[in-house]
């Protein structure tokens, strides 16, 4: 089975060439495919399959590399317009994953995909960081996110603290994605995240980057316009309001890449 390993900004994913079918237990391939040192390596397995051709329809789903399904992966979803893109030739397209339409646009600035804006909690959950008391925020974009604006992100150590808010009581029982924002300017963000399902701080995460703007607008941090957050693999991503419903979708762009492609055995 030939696979691709492609990544939006930093975010990774394996790509076995095959439809979307029950013939195989796709989360035991996630776990077996996703590991960094047995496997190829990756925060998620996706699997896609093509519904109609005029105009474009996939349908998409993201397993996380422990197996779990993702309800939202913004980059797993920017990956899968990349490679349509490629294969067919689409520049624009219809993205189902778990129930949900997403639509995407590949283009010269980026590849880009929507997100819908569900539920917004302020002031969800409170904790100690860095001896500091510090509330998260909450805000679904498809799935699960929390947000904490602090003054330097690098200080934070995202793993712990991460793992000990993902797991907070008062978050179960689906618990939740966890991210540590800063302003970095105008109309610019420096983001960390800590990926539930992958269980481990990711170099980025498009769903996150939306919670992260979500609530930095709401804190007055930034306005609602486009917005660049900046992650850690060093490959920004903008956030945008939609130009038809802008308070309840956002637009996530920015680069994808194809790793490498192989030979499943």
């Amino acid at each position: 089975m030939r696979f691709r390993k492609i990544h939006g900004a930093g975010n990774d994913f394996v790509f076995p060439a095959i439809d979307l079918g029950p013939e195989k237990d796709w989360a035991k391939e996630a776990e077996r495919l996703c590991a960094r040192r047995t496997g190829v390596g990756a925060d998620g397995l996706v699997i896609n399959r093509l519904i109609a051709s005029d105009p474009a329809v996939l349908e998409v789903a993201c397993f996380n590399a422990d197996g779990s399904v993702a309800t939202m992966c913004g980059n797993a979803l920017r990956c899968t317009a990349w490679a349509a893109h490629r294969d067919h030739g689409f520049t624009e397209m219809t993205l189902h994953m778990a129930g949900v339409e997403h639509q995407a646009v590949v283009s010269d600035d980026g590849v880009w995909v929507t997100a819908e804006v569900g539920a917004i909690h302020p002031r969800r959950l409170n904790t100690m960081i860095n001896n500091k008391p510090t509330w998260f925020d909450s805000a679904h974009t498809g799935t699960e996110h929390v947000v904490a604006v602090v003054d330097d992100v690098d200080a934070i150590d995202a793993e712990l603290v991460g793992r000990l808010v993902r797991h907070h009581a008062d978050l179960a029982p689906l618990g939740t994605n966890v991210n540590f924002v800063q302003s970095a300017g105008n109309q610019a963000l420096k983001i960390r995240t800590y990926e539930r399902g992958v269980e481990a701080e990711t170099l980025s995460c498009g769903s996150g980057a939306v919670a992260a703007v979500v609530i930095a607008t709401m804190r007055g941090l930034v306005s609602p316009r486009p917005v660049t957050v900046h992650n850690r693999a060093g490959e920004p991503l903008t956030v945008r309001p939609h130009e038809d419903r802008p308070r309840r979708t956002q637009w996530v762009g920015g680069p994808v890449t194809h790793t490498f492609e192989g030979v499943l055995a």
